[in-house]
C-alpha cells in the first residue's frame, strides 16, 4: 500500500509539472463581487470563477499575477501575462498587437451614485463644480469633457469598494461605480442607508484578451470562451453574484 501511495504521488507531481500554465492578470483595483484577494492571490469572486472555469476548459493550471491597473498594458507588451479578462476595446488607445480579442462576454453599466435622499433623476449636466469619487487608473469617457473643463475633479481610490465607502462616509457627494459593485455594496446596508444609482454614465461590452503565442493554446482559449458564453455558463457565473445583491438593486435613470 505504501509503495502504491508513493507511485500515485509521483504520478500526480509529474502530471502537475506537465500541465500547461495560464497566467491571468488581476487588477489591484478589483474588489467583490469581481474578486477577493488574500495574501496577494484571488480566492473568490466572479472573475475568479470565470478564469478557473476557462482553465479547466483547456486543461491548464491558472496562475494569477496581481498588479496595479496602470501596469497591466506594460505587462501584456512584455509577455508577462497570457490572458486579461474584464476588458473593453474602448479602453485602449493603442491595444497590444500580440493579443487577440474574445467575443463579448458580459455587459457593464457605469453609474453616477449618490447617498440616500439625493434626487434619483440627477444627471451629469446638473452637477455643480465638485469632486467625484473614482477608481485609480479607470477611464470614464462620459466624464472627460467635464474634467477637461475643470467643472469636475477626480478623487481616486485604489478600488471600487473604497470609492463607495468614502461616498457613504461623506467624503464627496457623488461617485462613479459599476452596477454590480453597487449592488454588492448595498446588500449589506440597512434600509435608508443604501447608496442610490442616479443615472447611467456609460455602458460597454467586456471580454478577454488572449496572448497570440505558440506557447499557449490561443485559439483553444478563444473557442472555450465562446462555448462558455453560448452554453450560458458565463451568464450563470454573473447571475451567481448579481443575484446576491439583487434584492437591493434599484432602477436607474437613463441619461
Amino acid at each position: 500500500m505504501r509503495r502504491l501511495l508513493t507511485l500515485l504521488l509521483i504520478w500526480s507531481s509529474q502530471s502537475l509539472a506537465e500541465q500547461a500554465v495560464l497566467r491571468f492578470s488581476v487588477a489591484e483595483s478589483w474588489s467583490m463581487p469581481l474578486v477577493r484577494i488574500e495574501a496577494e492571490q484571488p480566492v473568490e469572486g466572479l472573475l475568479y470563477d470565470l478564469t478557473q472555469a476557462l482553465a479547466r476548459e483547456v486543461g491548464a493550471r491558472p496562475v494569477y499575477h496581481v498588479m496595479a491597473r496602470l501596469r497591466l498594458q506594460e505587462a501584456m507588451e512584455q509577455g508577462d501575462i497570457d490572458v486579461r479578462c474584464y476588458v473593453s476595446t474602448r479602453w485602449f488607445a493603442n491595444p497590444p498587437k500580440n493579443f487577440v480579442w474574445s467575443i463579448p462576454l458580459m455587459h457593464q453599466r457605469d453609474l453616477l451614485v449618490g447617498r440616500p435622499g439625493v434626487s434619483p433623476q440627477m444627471s451629469l449636466g446638473q452637477l455643480p463644480a465638485q469632486t467625484l469619487g473614482t477608481v485609480l487608473g479607470y477611464t470614464y469617457p462620459s466624464l472627460q469633457p467635464l474634467l477637461e473643463q475643470g467643472r469636475l475633479q477626480r478623487e481616486d481610490s485604489r478600488n471600487q469598494l473604497l470609492v463607495l465607502q468614502k461616498l457613504q462616509a461623506g467624503r464627496y457627494r457623488y461617485a462613479v461605480s459599476n452596477q454590480l459593485s453597487l449592488q454588492w455594496f448595498n446588500r449589506s446596508q440597512p434600509n435608508g442607508q443604501r447608496l442610490q444609482a442616479l443615472t447611467v454614465l456609460d455602458e460597454q461590452e467586456l471580454g478577454c484578451m488572449v496572448r497570440n503565442d505558440p506557447a499557449i493554446p490561443t485559439q483553444g482559449l478563444l473557442r472555450a470562451l465562446a462555448r462558455m458564453k453560448q452554453s450560458g455558463e458565463i451568464e450563470r457565473i454573473v447571475q451567481r453574484y448579481e443575484g446576491l445583491g439583487h434584492q437591493h438593486a434599484m432602477p436607474v435613470a437613463q441619461p
